[in-house]
């Protein structure tokens, strides 16, 4: 037997010792809350990218009565930045969320579902994503999603010249 250690680094800023740039895409993905539609969770969640040509794309979580019909803020602002911008790569994602309460206090991270998209978009564009996570206690940056999922499945795994 072996032992497989893996360990993810994850900073941890306060909002203030960001820079201009990062506190202007989570500031973003906090007004992407507002477009929630999450009446059933009343868990609104904002997400914003900065593409390679500084285009900023945003998304919400969208909820529906027939679960799991509803779609997560991370993947609605992807499959979005991806379709309409598809020659541009994501650099960063930033992702905020909110209950009736407001702002969570620990950064919420993504879903496995998620996760899965934002590896695929990383395969996709042949670079890394770097991720925010906002809280009122603090940001974590991850600076790829292999970090929340390094074990992933991806496309060269159904090769069959690599089995």
């Amino acid at each position: 037997m072996r032992v497989l250690t893996i360990t993810s680094i994850i900073h941890v800023y306060q909002f203030e010792e960001l820079g201009a740039d990062d506190k202007t895409l989570l500031q973003t993905a906090m007004e992407a809350t507002r477009r929630s539609y999450s009446p059933y969770s009343r868990f609104a969640v904002g997400a914003a990218v900065l593409l390679a040509d500084g285009t900023v794309v945003t998304g919400s979580n969208q909820e529906n009565a027939a679960y799991p019909s509803g779609l997560c803020a991370e993947r609605t602002t992807l499959f979005y930045a991806n379709s309409q911008y598809p020659d541009q790569p994501v650099q960063t994602l930033a992702i905020a969320a909110r209950t009736e309460e407001g702002f969570v206090n620990d950064p919420i991270p993504p879903c496995g579902a998620c996760r899965q998209v934002i590896l695929e978009t990383e395969k996709r564009y042949n670079q890394h994503i770097r991720i925010l996570l906002y809280g009122l206690k603090g940001i974590y940056e991850i600076q790829s999603i292999g970090d929340l999922l390094p074990l992933s499945f991806e496309a060269s795994a159904m090769d069959p010249t690599t089995r």
